[in-house]
C-alpha cells in the first residue's frame, strides 16, 4: 500500500512541475522509427530474445516485441536499440 502511496504522490508531483513521467516514476519510453527500429529506455532487462520475438522487462510490466529479423543492436544499462521488421509491441 506505501509503494502505491508514493506512486500517487510521484505522479501528482510530476504533473505540477510538468515534469516527464518516465524520470520521476522510473516509467519505460519507447521510440519508435518506423517498424525497423525501436528504443526502449529506462528497461530492467532482458528476459527472451529470439530473431522473432524479443522480451523486455520493465516497471509497468513486460514489454513483447514481435516481427521478423529481430536483433539487439545496443544493449546499455538505461536503454535499448531493436532493429529487424517489428510487427506489433505490447505490454503484457
Amino acid at each position: 500500500m506505501k509503494k502505491k502511496k508514493m506512486v500517487e504522490i510521484k505522479s501528482t508531483v510530476s504533473e505540477m512541475f510538468e515534469l516527464p513521467k518516465e524520470i520521476t516514476l522510473d516509467m519505460p519510453k519507447i521510440n519508435l522509427i518506423g517498424n525497423g527500429q525501436m528504443l526502449v529506455e529506462n528497461h530492467r532487462g532482458i528476459i527472451e530474445y529470439t530473431p522473432e520475438l524479443i522480451r523486455v522487462n520493465s516497471t509497468v510490466g513486460v514489454i513483447r516485441i514481435q516481427g521478423n529479423e529481430l536483433s539487439l543492436r545496443n544493449i546499455g544499462a538505461e536503454d535499448i536499440m531493436i532493429s529487424g521488421h517489428i510487427k506489433s509491441m505490447e505490454f503484457i
